[in-house]
């Protein structure tokens, strides 16, 4: 993937989860897709989606146990993996995580 977005939009108010300890920046596109961007500090987390999400790992590492699976996997820097709509998924996140999150 790129690392820059060209022609978007970005919502100024953040998006903030778990007393601050997650963070993220809307970003729009002309195409109306969607893009998070944000950090996560250490922690264990869980979200739920009612969109696909693809998270894309642009620094540190977190383990994660996706829908479905009873393994928990890492991922760091460079990775993605993806969620499907309407699902939950656990997160431990062990150190600073930069991520890019794409919906849809």
């Amino acid at each position: 993937m790129s690392d820059k977005f060209e022609n978007v939009s970005v919502v100024k108010k953040a998006n903030v989860y778990f007393d601050g300890k997650v963070t993220s920046r809307t970003v729009l596109f002309p195409d109306g897709s969607r893009k998070t961007l944000g950090i996560m500090l250490p922690g264990d987390y869980e979200f739920g989606t009612g969109d696909r999400e693809v998270m894309e790992m642009l620094g540190g590492e977190m383990d994660v146990l996706l829908p479905g699976e009873s393994e928990w996997k890492t991922f760091t820097t460079g990775q993605s993996f993806e969620v499907p709509a309407n699902s939950k998924f656990k997160l431990k996140v062990k150190g600073v995580v930069d991520y890019c999150c794409s919906y849809g």
